[in-house]
């Protein structure tokens, strides 16, 4: 599949329509507004998961999971967009078992080619109801991810966005997320260090 060198794709890891949601959206429409990506969003919600249990068939195979479920929409989205953004609420100081499961099942598109990430670009995004809920935990897994897979990790930088955005929804889902206005800023930060990788 042709990569497109504008797309950036943003993948939202929470199962509920809030906070994170919001988020992901905000960085897609401001990297649209901003700087003229191309844009797509997936959310993990509303979809059918099926857990990664290490069967193998992807390695054997290589064409791709076993598992036949909603995840079969994302995999060409992934696999043409350049640019990432993945974003999680945080659950028990960490990823949500959604995005867990999603990244689990992207070794099967690594398995059936390996330099499937390569060069890509992506960014993490992490909400949690306290100010210091796990969100740079939860973040360090996804650039973790990032790293295990050559995909080339940006953040907003020193003073505000270290490792990624990070948003504090005060337990208030949407509407706190949508006040959090230092963390709004650090989505526009790591968003304009991506903007920097556009071709």
């Amino acid at each position: 599949m042709m990569e497109n060198k504008n797309l950036l794709l943003g993948i939202c890891g929470s199962p509920r329509k809030q906070g994170t949601d919001y988020a992901i959206n905000y960085a897609l429409q401001y990297a649209k507004d901003k700087f003229g990506f191309d844009t797509e969003f997936w959310s993990v919600k509303g979809k059918n998961l099926m857990f990664c249990t290490h069967c193998d068939h992807c390695i054997r195979e290589k064409k791709g999971c076993i598992n036949k479920d909603d995840l079969q929409e994302l995999y060409p989205l992934i696999e043409s967009a350049k640019f990432l953004i993945i974003g999680t609420p945080v659950f028990q100081g960490t990823l949500s078992g959604q995005l867990k499961t999603l990244l689990d099942r992207l070794r099967a598109l690594v398995a059936k080619n390996p330099e499937v990430f390569k060069n890509k670009v992506g960014a993490a995004l992490a909400v949690g109801g306290d100010r210091n809920g796990g969100q740079e935990i939860a973040i360090r897994s996804i650039l973790d991810f990032f790293q295990q897979n050559h995909i080339l990790s940006v953040s907003g930088g020193a003073f505000g966005a270290n490792l990624g955005a990070s948003l504090w929804s005060q337990d208030l889902g949407l509407k706190g997320v949508e006040s959090d206005g230092y963390g709004l800023r650090s989505i526009r930060k790591v968003i304009k260090r991506m903007a920097e990788f556009m071709d």
